[in-house]
């Protein structure tokens, strides 16, 4: 058993030692390829963590990876774009010559420049990024509901939960959606004792607290242990994720909201303000630069995965908010868009966020992903714009046991589709989980009861150092 799911059906339930014992005795007639595979397994189960925590960068909306980190100088006009591809500090890496401060990261990442998929709605595509799990149909309309799967936070505290009084998981400072509240944003049915602490209060506000788990005006901690305040505190977060309270883990949830109430550690980590002011400064005064900086401190207080939202709403047609869906859509143009808000706001936090925790000797057993839910198209569109594509587009990794200055995979000429290593989202999934020590072919149950992996896909070992 394994947290209380049923452990996969191929891992060997005894040791090479207990096998041999067992052969010994000439009860089971044990063969030498089964020896060798109950070895091989053996070794499968004990999988090494790399990261000891994940800060995941989503970039909710699809940038561009054309006119980004998969630049294509010697492509025709109408599929390079205006912007000029120059050298990073990583040999053979180049980026745009928006992101020079990004550039001087490069020898700190790895780039998979093969990712691909065929989702092209937000919705679908946005929860198969979240939880590297297909969607059952590539619909707009797809609703949150316990047949889909969890996300990547709730895995983890699930089968890696973290120790002492921090969360395993936190998200913020939106919850995603594109008409309908996006799905893979919670537990799903691992139940909801397992949700990522959810947290709808902008960082760079003056004052900024955990306002949800606050107690409130003239209730002290004593009165606060009447399970009937709490279930006020705890269903106002269950309403902001918008799904149904029947899920399995309400009496969990409720003790770990308690305990979290009264925990220093976790409210000393949200107190941004005892950063000193030039390092609030680095990051940028703004949402997500200050949501950036609140990653870092969780992380270094000992949450295993912070989920960063870049943006509430997919966006691409204002220049001060908003996501990357930039399709040019009510006579916007998406170049004016992203070197006003899009490129300048990741030049800012990409950068000063990596640096920072490799001078804090944090990046080595912390992963950093940073990816949308698929790419844009290699074709720029009659209004200077590019639409969904996601049959090729880039994510970066970096730190947790990642290569530096390393890029897996490529795209065609044209960026159109991935020309070698190809990887899926479900692939993805599983090197996250490997990279944590998680085995991903761990099998759990559905709410249905029906068997499934934590990810189908398989870790892209070539990644790792």
């Amino acid at each position: 058993m394994n947290n209380g799911f049923a452990c996969p059906n191929y891992h060997a339930a005894m040791s090479r030692r207990a096998a041999l014992k067992v052969g010994g005795l000439g009860l089971l007639g044990l063969t030498m390829p089964n020896l060798l595979r109950a070895e091989a397994l053996a070794k499968a189960d004990k999988i090494k963590a790399r990261a000891k925590s994940v800060i995941f960068l989503f970039q909710w909306g699809g940038p561009s990876h054309i006119d980004m980190f998969d630049m294509k100088p010697e492509a025709p006009e109408g599929i390079r774009g205006p912007h000029k591809a120059v050298a990073s500090k990583a040999d053979g890496i180049q980026v745009s010559e928006h992101l020079p401060k990004t550039g001087q990261v490069m020898d700190k990442v790895t780039l998979i420049r093969s990712m691909h998929h065929e989702m092209k709605n937000h919705n679908s595509a946005g929860y198969y990024a979240l939880t590297g799990h297909a969607p059952p149909s590539d619909d707009q309309r797809l609703r949150d509901s316990l047949d889909l799967f969890p996300g990547y936070s709730s895995v983890v505290d699930a089968f890696a939960p973290g120790s002492g009084e921090m969360p395993t998981a936190v998200s913020y400072p939106h919850v995603i959606q594109d008409g309908s509240i996006t799905p893979g944003q919670h537990a799903s049915f691992l139940g909801k004792k397992h949700d990522p602490l959810v947290v709808l209060q902008d960082p760079n506000s003056p004052g900024f607290a955990l306002p949800e788990l606050s107690l409130p005006e003239g209730i002290s901690i004593e009165r606060m242990q009447a399970r009937r305040e709490l279930q006020k505190l705890v269903d106002a977060q269950a309403r902001m994720l918008d799904f149904s309270a029947q899920a399995r883990g309400m009496d969990g949830y409720y003790e770990r909201a308690m305990a979290m109430l009264q925990s220093p550690r976790l409210r000393d980590a949200f107190n941004l303000s005892a950063e000193p002011e030039k390092v609030r400064e680095a990051y940028g005064r703004s949402t997500y630069g200050q949501s950036c900086l609140l990653a870092r401190r969780l992380v270094e207080a000992g949450t295993k995965f912070v989920t960063v939202y870049f943006s509430n709403s997919i966006g691409g047609q204002k220049t001060d908010g908003g996501g990357w869906d930039t399709h040019g859509f009510n006579n916007t143009r998406m170049y004016p868009i992203i070197e006003k808000y899009h490129l300048p706001m990741t030049e800012q936090t990409l950068p000063t966020l990596l640096t920072d925790l490799d001078e804090r000797g944090m990046l080595n057993d912390t992963l950093v992903v940073w990816m949308g839910e698929f790419g844009r198209t290699p074709n720029i569109n009659k209004n200077a714009s590019r639409d969904h594509w996601p049959q090729c587009y880039t994510t970066l990794l970096a730190g947790g046991g990642v290569k530096r200055g390393f890029v897996h995979g490529a795209s065609d000429k044209s960026g159109a589709y991935p020309a070698e290593h190809p990887v899926r989202p479900d692939d993805l999934a599983a090197t996250i989980y490997h990279a944590l020590g998680i085995d991903p072919h761990t099998e759990t149950k559905t709410a249905a009861n029906r068997p499934v992996l934590l990810a189908d896909g398989k870790p892209v070992m070539e990644v790792f150092a």
